[in-house]
């Protein structure tokens, strides 16, 4: 027959087995959670930077080229020396 120390040990070890196993499961949802949200937020971060390189491209596209300034004509020989 088993005592009454014997079956609370039982019982107990049962509940931290159990606990541990579930703590772990948990612990390990909450980190594939985490590096998914990370992954999403450089995603993202990478969408930001090819947006903005983007942009800066479309707009010296669109300026015009600079105008060239046109060259001072030499003022005319003379032929009084």
């Amino acid at each position: 027959m088993v005592s009454e120390a014997e079956r609370t040990k039982d019982v107990v070890q049962e509940v931290v087995e159990s606990t541990a196993l579930h703590v772990g499961r948990i612990a390990q949802i909450v980190a594939g959670a985490v590096a998914e949200v990370v992954r999403e937020i450089g995603d993202l971060a990478t969408d930001v930077f090819e947006m903005r390189e983007a942009g800066q491209r479309a707009k010296a596209d669109a300026e015009p080229a600079p105008k060239r300034p046109r060259p001072v004509p030499s003022p005319p020989a003379c032929c009084c020396r």
